[in-house]
């Protein structure tokens, strides 16, 4: 039989690459895994950086050990190992990835023959990749291999990125001065006029909701650029996976799919991935991790010991960087709430040095802490938001962490900080209704507020709003278009 005769017998195989940031790998590593179930080979590309972290705190290899044509592959991100790779540093990694990307991924693809691990598997058959690595479409279109790209982000902040010259042709865009300050920025008042030129979006997008990548001094910004090209390059592609679900968004993938017919909205894939697992009498475990640091599970324990729904939980996620300024406003909220709170404080996420045994943190907040908190490095996060004492999210935005907080069925206060979470926090609040948007400002009186209302005084009006949301998103099949 000949080579060409055995590769056909082989399942198709699909390359999946991440932009290498925690979000971004979290729901391709659902995506890969859900493709993995329907019999089909995938390699996951990963970073150098990004795949050590994962084998140092994941369950990785565990957790894909049950499928056997599933793989990793790595290449360097171009960034030395002791890169921060948070807050605006993020910015490095995107810049390195298009300056070295495209030399690595061709090397990586020609010395390989397309991942063909030596003939036990097809060359690649087809690239899934992040919306922002399109340094790698001229290698695939050489080797003649088709590409969809799957943004991890919502389709209301898609849009707005792909209408980017649309905004600026209406004037619309609020680039800051040259030496303007963050602070300065957020309080002109010509933040809150309404962004007019992005269809669909009319009466619920301000200047300050648009994704935070637009927040430059001018047109010509490497990062700025970058997103505009890449974003427009989607078209070109076989199609477009987004990680949300249709009763959620509908009119906006209408709106797209008037440019990009070939739309699959498949999520949340989290869920999916959940149910699909089931279905198969197969384990969903929440010790399945996929975190780049290590998680306490002290946690979990502290939480088994309150009372049900009395716990707000705050995470900013995984690139959030907090000034010890912003630090104490955020304390000084929770702590004068009267309200239990699991707070999650990576090591890298603050500017600068903090002590909670020294004479920097007042005693109030060290009292108020040990009576009614818990502060922790990283958390199980599915697992502490299906917690029964956990009642509500104090969340930085990222759409992983909105969509698992719809899908468990827990209000937002929403403290956006980069990209897309700017947009998702004003959808949060003005659209779907389930939360509230507190971007652009940092006082411990607002955020006082904002945990008193969302654990008590406006909880019933947003629990009504999940309600809808979790039962539109029952009724849709476990069997997506481009799962079967």
């Amino acid at each position: 039989m000949s080579d060409r005769e055995t590769a056909t017998e082989l399942p198709p195989h699909i390359l999946i690459f991440p932009v290498p940031l925690q979000g971004h790998v979290n729901s391709m590593l659902n995506l890969a895994e859900l493709l993995c179930l329907s019999g089909l080979h995938v390699t996951i590309l990963l970073s150098d950086y990004t795949h050590n972290r994962l084998l140092r705190h994941a369950s990785l290899q565990s957790r894909f050990s049950r499928h056997s044509g599933f793989r990793v592959a790595t290449i360097s991100d171009g960034l030395p190992a002791d890169h921060p790779r948070v807050g605006e540093r993020i910015l490095d990694l995107a810049l390195s990835l298009k300056e070295k990307g495209g030399s690595e991924f061709r090397r990586l693809m020609e010395s390989t023959d397309g991942l063909s691990d030596g003939g036990a598997r097809r060359r690649v058959s087809c690239l899934i990749m992040d919306g922002v690595l399109s340094f790698t479409t001229s290698v695939v279109e050489e080797m003649g291999i088709p590409y969809m790209y799957f943004r991890t982000i919502s389709a209301c902040a898609f849009w707005p990125f792909f209408c980017i010259q649309e905004i600026m042709d209406a004037g619309e865009i609020p680039f800051k001065g040259k030496n303007e300050d963050t602070l300065t920025y957020w309080k002109k008042k010509e933040m809150d006029m309404m962004v007019t030129s992005v269809p669909g979006m009319e009466k619920v997008l301000r200047r300050r909701d648009i994704p935070r990548f637009f927040g430059v001094t001018n047109a010509d910004d490497p990062a700025f650029q970058t997103m505009k090209t890449d974003t427009k390059k989607t078209v070109e592609a076989c199609g477009l996976i987004l990680n949300t679900f249709e009763d959620l968004e509908e009119p906006i993938l209408d709106e797209i799919r008037k440019h990009i017919p070939n739309l699959y909205s498949i999520g949340p894939l989290h869920a999916l991935l959940k149910a699909r697992l089931e279905l198969e009498g197969m384990e969903s475990s929440p010790n399945h991790s996929s975190s780049f640091w290590e998680e306490d599970r002290s946690c979990i324990a502290w939480l088994d010991s309150q009372p049900t729904c009395s716990v707000i939980y705050v995470s900013f996620g995984s690139i959030t960087t907090l000034t010890r300024e912003e630090l104490l406003e955020f304390w000084y909220g929770l702590v004068n709430s009267g309200h239990r709170f699991l707070w999650v404080i990576r090591p890298d996420s603050i500017v600068g040095n903090y002590s909670r045994n020294g004479k920097e943190i007042p005693v109030e907040l060290e009292e108020g802490t040990k009576s009614r908190g818990c502060m922790v490095g990283w958390v199980p996060q599915q697992e502490v938001l299906a917690h029964p004492a956990t009642g509500a999210f104090f969340t930085h935005s990222g759409w992983n962490s909105t969509l698992e907080s719809i899908a468990i069925g827990l209000p937002m206060v929403c403290w956006a900080y980069f990209a897309d979470q700017t947009t998702n926090s004003r959808f949060v609040s003005e659209v779907w209704k389930i939360g509230m948007d507190m971007k652009d400002t940092c006082d411990r009186i607002i955020v006082e507020k904002m945990v008193k209302d969302v654990m008590d005084v406006r909880r019933d009006e947003f629990l009504g709003g999940l309600i809808v949301w979790q039962c539109c998103r029952g009724r849709r099949s476990l069997k997506g278009d481009l799962l079967t």
